[in-house]
């Protein structure tokens, strides 16, 4: 385990944190309670034919109108996307406009406060995206959503958006031969006439709705274990059965167990995993989450048990404690790369833990090369292709790890575990997070933040040493050279190795200024002297001795 060391942190810069929330036209007077989505799939053509029921409650009287977000169909997208059929509320019509890839729904009266209507949609057409009707790699037909990050609006009316959780159902009618995975516990499965299937899912959690998930394919499924008497399935190709069933059986539970003694409880019903074909790696859909089709390899690869880590971790973040803006989605994919190491350090040693550091320290220092003002949090986030990065979760994790040493191991898990448990299955912000790490530590973290996260860059350091044998010290002397111009303030840690000793005697001292030096105390010339030596600052940095 990591040396608990609490660093006090010094600062002579004034950071303003800015404010930030991306451009979606949020309306929190309207809160969606719950959708029932009911699906009709057919292997004769890809149109598929919905009907989504939502219970909406008002906050406040005499709203008019009511916003989804829903892709029209239009020859730009080759004649797909959705039409709507018609609209109704307690066997009336309602009127409604489709225009903009915005459904908006006329009530036949204005709203009143805590007032629940249930509307239903009738819609049909050929998704352009978000739902992929296409042959896996063995060729067989499949149907495997793909919300990611706000797609489901292209087969599902919805508010798109992760602001905004609901508990929700998924019923499909499709033919026989498939097997159907969605969200939540299976309430029914009933073959009917014609060769066809009604599968009944239900999702009890609140959840944001790029968390839908729908997978339809010819499945072979293992229900591996259970964590706390919910399940834990595999869910494969029926090719890839063997392989599939010996991959997946690990280290799902026991990434379960820490996380939950780690940060707090289990959310949801079950998990499955789940080869699907509408991903590349992993994507963390809510209890059912989804791996490419080539993570099936019947080796139990050391990349694919991470990134079934990772994806487990998001049950977590991302999934349970959702980013209320796009801007902070850090708090999904830092977190969850962060806690990826975290259980790596865990099961399998502090060695592969500062191993994933580095690699991701490297990712960093390569990715700033050509974004030197990149900022993990952004501000009105519009473009949804930037919503992540590799930054979102390389330095993502960093700054975790950072504030981890910073605060200490102890601190740094209570105020984990108090955030999750104040937001669970709700929403936060990264002043929500802040606010709390700063109650358990009694640090103000105003500059912390300020620099990692609403500043672009990382730190660069060049250096020198020398050992003076009359004064009996060694003397460094070190600069902040990144040319971004951007000045970092951080407590900063040197190893003096001793000749003929493995392990270094560590120095800490504060770095505030352009160009500092250092003298500390030695009776002998060290064997060399290095900085960072427990792999704990974001920094890329040379030093060298200094020859007279």
């Amino acid at each position: 385990m990591m040396k608990k060391l609490l660093f006090l942190f010094f600062g002579f810069f004034l950071f303003v944190v800015q404010l930030h929330a991306d451009d979606y036209p949020k309306n929190p007077d309207i809160d969606i309670l719950h959708y029932r989505f009911e699906l009709n799939l057919s292997d004769d053509e890809d149109i598929i034919r919905g009907s989504a029921t939502i219970n909406i409650i008002f906050k406040v009287k005499g709203i008019k109108e009511i916003r989804l977000d829903l892709i029209n169909r239009d020859d730009s997208l080759e004649g797909k996307g959705m039409e709507v059929s018609g609209i109704s509320w307690n066997d009336r019509t309602l009127k409604y406009l489709h225009r903009g890839n915005v459904l908006t729904i006329a009530l036949d009266q204005p709203s009143r406060v805590n007032h629940e209507i249930s509307l239903t949609i009738d819609y049909h057409g050929v998704p352009a995206s978000g739902l992929k009707i296409a042959p896996n790699k063995y060729g067989d037909r499949t149907f495997f959503s793909d919300n990611w990050p706000n797609r489901a609006r292209h087969w599902l009316p919805t508010v798109d958006h992760p602001y905004e959780k609901a508990t929700s159902e998924m019923i499909v009618i499709a033919p026989n031969h498939y097997q159907i995975i969605s969200n939540g516990l299976l309430i029914e499965e009933s073959n009917l006439e014609n060769d066809l299937k009604r599968t009944h899912w239900r999702q009890s959690v609140p959840i944001s709705c790029w968390l839908y998930v729908l997978g339809v394919a010819e499945f072979a499924i293992q229900y591996v274990d259970t964590f706390e008497g919910k399940s834990i399935q595999t869910w494969v190709y029926k090719q890839d059965r063997e392989a599939g069933f010996y991959d997946f059986a690990v280290p799902t539970k026991h990434a379960l167990q820490f996380f939950s003694d780690y940060v707090g409880p289990f959310s949801y019903e079950k998990l499955a995993n789940i080869q699907s074909n509408s991903v590349g790696g992993g994507m963390e859909s809510a209890t059912a989450i989804f791996y490419g089709d080539k993570s099936v390899t019947g080796k139990r690869t050391t990349r694919w048990r991470n990134v079934i880590i990772h994806e487990v971790a998001h049950q977590w973040f991302g999934n349970a404690v959702t980013e209320y803006d796009w801007d902070d989605v850090w708090l999904s994919e830092g977190f969850a790369t962060y806690f990826t190491l975290l259980f790596r350090e865990h099961a399998y040693g502090w060695e592969d833990f500062v191993s994933g550091l580095i690699l991701s320290r490297e990712r960093v220092f390569d990715f700033y090369e050509d974004h030197k003002n990149y900022r993990i949090v952004h501000d009105n986030l519009s473009d949804m292709s930037q919503v992540t990065t590799g930054q979102t979760y390389q330095k993502g994790a960093w700054i975790l790890h950072m504030l981890r040493n910073l605060v200490g191991d102890e601190k740094f898990q209570e105020g984990i575990k108090n955030y999750y448990l104040r937001y669970m299955n709700s929403h936060a912000s990264t002043d929500d997070f802040k606010h709390e790490m700063e109650k358990v530590s009694g640090l103000d973290l105003d500059q912390f933040f300020s620099q990692w996260l609403y500043k672009g860059g990382h730190i660069v350091l060049d250096g020198s040493w020398k050992f003076d044998e009359k004064k009996k010290e060694i003397i460094i002397d070190i600069q902040q050279v990144q040319d971004d111009g951007y000045l970092f303030s951080f407590p900063i840690e040197f190893g003096i190795y001793e000749e003929g000793k493995v392990a270094p005697n560590v120095e800490q001292r504060n770095l505030t200024k352009k160009k500092s030096s250092y003298s500390i105390p030695a009776e002998l010339k060290p064997s060399r002297v290095v900085i960072d030596p427990r792999t704990v600052l974001l920094a890329n940095w040379s030093l060298k001795e200094k020859i007279n």
